[in-house]
């Protein structure tokens, strides 16, 4: 699966995560790894550099798509640092999530050159179109919308990211066009 889309699951608080960023998309023999497996080899890839929370929870949250709450203690201990100074890190990041990702990930951005140009009636109408707010993910998993404030594009503004590709001028109409062509890509 790309990146962007990989699967996670609990395995009745095992903490048991389903990986696949090391395998082809559709190999089923993708190996279950524990949480504490995931964090001891993203601490192990990171040991003894200066300023190594941000690189192991970056690892974290590639391999999982998230950072979970039960990594927070390990990644502390591993580090020699207090749960609530990982959390904080966590916290200021907005790059971090605490919480699994849709299949695709929509930012729009709300700088104040796309909101010249109309960004705050798209992010309503893409609010609207979508049934969740900045932060939320649509009840399937398929998407989850972001806020982000610079998309480096602000001469095509309004803006918005889905996944690794960038959009200009998106209209409301051309919005949903983008939302169906997820929604038929994915079928």
């Amino acid at each position: 699966l790309p990146a962007r889309s990989r699967k996670w699951t609990y395995a009745n608080n095992s903490r048991t995560f389903s990986s696949r960023i090391k395998h082809q998309p559709g190999d089923m023999n993708a190996a279950a790894v524990s949480l504490g497996e995931i964090v001891e080899s993203a601490v192990e890839s990171h040991r003894g550099k200066i300023g190594s929370l941000l690189p192991v929870l970056h690892s974290v949250q590639e391999e999982l798509g998230f950072v979970p709450a039960d990594a927070v203690p390990m990644i502390a201990a591993a580090l020699n640092l207090s749960r609530a100074e990982v959390h904080g890190v966590i916290g200021f990041y907005a790059d971090f999530r605490t919480e699994p990702a849709g299949d695709h990930t929509v930012w729009l951005c709300r700088a104040e050159a796309c909101q010249a140009m109309g960004s705050r009636e798209l992010e309503r109408h893409a609010m609207e179109s979508l049934g969740i707010g900045f932060g939320e993910t649509t009840a399937d998993g398929r998407i989850t919308l972001e806020p982000v404030f610079c998309l480096g594009n602000c001469a095509c503004s309004p803006s918005i990211r889905i996944d690794d590709d960038i959009h200009a001028r998106v209209s409301a109409d051309r919005f949903d066009e983008l939302i169906v062509s997820l929604v038929v890509e994915d079928s």
